[in-house]
């Protein structure tokens, strides 16, 4: 059946290519060209010709040739404004014949008119785009049939993509789909999707996701195609898809679009992992500098590699899901079987050097442990929080930050992640830094999530106090550490952490923001971040008896107050200055001294019960043992001031504060997308090998 129907391809084409014309020769050679006749209709077509008045079965024989995708590019985009406007007619009875030839009688029919309609609508959109005053749908469709054809179209999609129809088919449909949605720069201006919005493809995409196979096949761009719809207007109109994304409760749809995010971020940290390992054995000069260098370092000088870009459309995916649907949180702790990655960008980390290969690294194979959606973000964002140094790759990383911001609101989302039976081993990766030696990775020992989440932002904290401060990136990893501890304090749940850890990263960051005084008051207002920092503290010392593990660790937490006294003193001294000279801060510093009367309480109380003790044991070194004895036998002589809503925060809203910002993400993936959509090559033969299987 499949040689049959090759057979039949050829001499159709062989039939229809049979008249050829000839260039003019150049020179003083004789050697012809041959201009192949799909070539020649093109140029005849974009003259202006009427091509079928003495041919009625032109359209039937057109699309059974092959299309010249770079030709009917060239011939779109060499037209002058006039010429676009005069050939609107010939464009509109294109497209219109492209629809209709869906329900060709010859399967390479379907395939070279959708092929066509992808070279048409990308340069009619390219063409438009570069000049004012041209509307797409007229010139495109054309505003009297716009309506009726689009429907059509629509129509033919949901059939080919839920239909028993070649997977090649499905692959070009989605193509075709994308190029639509990504016809401008700005998803919400593109008014042809206001008939997507009319005629839905969302069930047709959720059952792509619910069939393993086809998700494995065609998942990344059914999630990359349903992100970028659910943006379209998102807070100008009624957008269905973001309804219908809300309300989805089917598990199987839910779980097939959190492992398409899965596969594509366990893929990208496999091979980081691979390339990381095998700098373990350099220099530490030679790590610090090739592991910076490779995994960061694009060909435009810019920081964000090639598949951190690509994986920022599954962010977006993720955070929309996230943001919209309740239902979507119970799938972030399943764990997740479907391993195999669909189709995307290419996840290779530095193109000029093949992938390692992990079957000769010795590292430990954390996605051969039990693993979720949250395991492989928090694994992934351990990544790419290690570079903030442009503007593109802070906007990745407060991506990044907004999602762990959504998932640390959610009260069942926290009740996952604090679940004592409900551990996993986690590969948090660390940032190479001058001041801290270069240690070999290993995994984390298994823990409840919320432990994971708390090294996690831990580790930002203490790599990122530079000069450049990203201040932004700061407030909101200190809003997530904030949101955990109001849930555990809300739940009286006692998370068996390390919070030693959590304490020395925020004082050593208090330490930074006074010691670089001078230079960042300059630039940003550090007395807003010190302060949300002061009352994390204020949080641990008003209502750290209710959620701390033990009665030993709120002991802990004033030695260490106590012993870094200095540091608070500072704080409170430079927040004076700005109270007493005035300026912009004068406020913020005046409520930053404000947050801090219970820590300097604290050290006023104990610090001279310590100095007499002291003196009265005749020591001048205490022991950590010795000061802690000393705090336990003074606290009931302590007064404490008690602080309003230090376990209230705002909640997390997208509008108006972060509106651009997802505006610009939004508009960067559409600009990324449109670069890698590739309709170009056909390979016909296993377009027809897939039709005559079905058949």
């Amino acid at each position: 059946m499949p040689n049959i129907l090759m057979q039949t391809e050829f001499h159709v084409e062989r039939f229809i290519i049979s008249k050829m014309t000839t260039r003019k020769r150049s020179g003083s050679g004789s050697k012809r060209q041959l201009k192949e006749k799909v070539v020649q209709i093109y140029e005849s077509f974009f003259k202006g010709e009427d091509l079928t008045q003495n041919n009625p079965t032109f359209w039937d024989e057109f699309f059974l040739l092959k299309p010249k995708v770079s030709h009917l590019e060239a011939e779109i985009q060499k037209l002058t404004n006039e010429q676009l406007l005069s050939l609107k007619e010939n464009i509109n009875t294109l497209f219109a014949q492209c629809i209709d030839a869906l329900s060709h009688e010859h399967h390479i029919g379907v395939v070279y008119a959708m092929q066509t309609l992808c070279v048409l609508v990308s340069a009619i959109y390219r063409k438009t785009s570069m000049e004012s005053g041209f509307d797409v749908i007229n010139i495109l469709v054309g505003f009297d049939i716009a309506e009726e054809k689009m429907q059509q179209l629509l129509t033919y999609c949901n059939e080919f993509l839920t239909g028993d129809m070649p997977d090649s088919l499905k692959a070009l449909c989605l193509k075709l789909l994308l190029v639509l949605v990504t016809g401008t720069e700005n998803v919400s201006q593109n008014t042809l999707l206001e008939y997507i919005m009319v005629t839905s493809l969302f069930e047709s995409l959720m059952q792509l996701l619910c069939d393993t196979s086809t998700r494995q096949l065609h998942g990344h761009d059914v999630v990359l195609l349903l992100t970028l719809l659910v943006n379209y207007r998102k807070h100008e109109a009624a957008n269905p898809y973001i309804v219908k994304l809300s309300i989805l409760d089917d598990e199987l749809a839910l779980n097939g679009y959190g492992q398409v995010i899965t596969s594509s971020l366990t893929d990208f940290c496999r091979q980081y992992t691979a390339q990381h390992s095998e700098m373990q054995n350099a220099s530490w000069l030679s790590s610090l500098t090739n592991m910076v260098g490779n995994m960061f370092i694009s060909e435009e000088g810019g920081v964000r590699t090639q598949q951190i870009r690509a994986n920022n459309a599954l962010l977006l995916a993720l955070y929309e899901a996230i943001h919209l649907n309740r239902n979507f949180i119970t799938t972030l702790a399943q764990t997740q079987t479907d391993t195999s990655a669909p189709p995307s960008p290419s996840n290779t980390l530095n193109a000029a050097h093949p992938t390692p290969d992990l079957s000769n690294v010795p590292i430990i194979d954390i996605m051969a442990q039990p693993s979720n959606l949250l395991v492989t973000f928090f694994q992934y964002c351990s990544i790419v929080m290690q570079d903030t140094k442009t503007e593109a790759s802070a906007n990745t990383v407060k991506l990044c930050f907004l999602i762990l911001s959504c998932i640390a609101e959610d009260q069942y989302a926290n009740s996952i992640m604090h679940d004592v039976n409900l551990t996993f081993k986690v590969q948090l990766h660390r940032l190479p830094m001058r001041h801290r030696k270069l240690v070999t990775e290993r995994t984390s020992p298994s823990q409840p999530l919320a432990s994971t989440l708390l090294d996690l932002l831990v580790e930002f904290i203490m790599s990122h106090m530079m000069k450049k401060l990203p201040m932004e990136l700061y407030l909101h990893c200190i809003g997530v550490i904030h949101r955990i501890l109001c849930y555990q304090k809300r739940c009286r749940v006692r998370l068996n952490y390390q919070w030693k850890d959590l304490w020395t990263a925020l004082i050593t960051l208090l330490r930074f923001l006074v010691q670089n005084e001078n230079n960042l008051t300059k630039k940003m207002n550090i007395f807003n971040l010190s302060l949300h920092v002061v009352n994390i503290f204020n949080l641990f010392i008003t209502y750290g008896d209710t959620f701390l593990p033990t009665p030993g660790s709120y002991d802990e937490l004033y030695y260490e107050i106590i012993r870094m006294n200095q540091v608070f003193d500072n704080v409170y001294s430079m927040a004076l200055r700005y109270t007493t000279n005035g300026g912009e801060f004068k406020d913020n510093a005046q409520k930053l001294n404000n947050s801090l009367i219970n820590v300097r309480a604290i050290i006023k109380h104990f610090s001279p019960k310590i100095e007499q003790w002291l003196t009265s044991q005749n020591l001048s070194t205490p022991t950590e043992d010795q000061i802690l004895d000393v705090v336990r036998k003074n606290y009931d002589s302590l007064t404490l001031k008690l602080q309003d809503s230090l376990d209230q925060y705002e909640r997390y809203s997208e509008k108006p504060k972060h509106a651009a910002f997802f505006t610009n993400m939004v508009r960067s993936v559409v600009g990324d997308t449109r670069q890698h959509i590739q309709f170009a090559s056909v390979d016909v033969h296993v377009f027809l090998q897939d039709f005559s299987c079905i058949s």
